[in-house]
């Protein structure tokens, strides 16, 4: 795992990576988080994911893609279902849907420039380590970077 510090969306518009991926809850919120913004940087990522049923618990381990375009490249989002739930005290990261998601994100972007935030340890108050070594063990020999979020100066 790469590990670089800067804004994830920024570094996506300007085609540094294939596809970016960021973790949802199974209700088509994008409410918090990096889903907000990604909610409001691409529409289009959001309107994939209320194509999906909302409240749908099999989505868990799944995820939609999106293809953004621009003057710099072209990329996809990944909105990951890697929570059930979004509001509640307890943690809501699914490891198992984590290692789901990135197992199948593998197989289809093999040899890409992947790219992600701390998936499931934030809002979803799961333990990065755990998640750190299913994303290691899933992306083995890919080419995949953590992006820590600081905002561009």
């Amino acid at each position: 795992m790469n590990i670089i510090y800067g804004d994830l969306i920024d570094l996506a518009k300007k085609a540094k990576f294939d596809v970016i991926i960021h973790g949802c809850n199974c209700f088509c919120t994008m409410g918090a988080g990096i889903a907000k913004s990604i909610k409001k940087e691409f529409p289009k990522a959001y309107a994939e994911d209320c194509k999906t049923i909302k409240g749908d618990r099999t989505k868990l381990g799944t995820y939609t893609k999106v293809k953004i375009e621009n003057e710099n490249g072209s990329f996809y989002i990944i909105n990951a279902y890697t929570q059930y739930n979004w509001n509640t005290n307890k943690i809501s990261a699914d490891y198992e849907a984590i290692k789901s998601v990135f197992s199948k994100i593998k197989k289809e972007f093999y040899g890409k420039k992947i790219a992600y935030p701390m998936i499931g340890a934030g809002l979803a108050r799961g333990d990065w380590k755990i998640i750190s070594n299913i994303i290691d063990d899933c992306l083995k020999q890919e080419d995949h970077t953590l992006v820590k979020y600081q905002k561009n100066s």
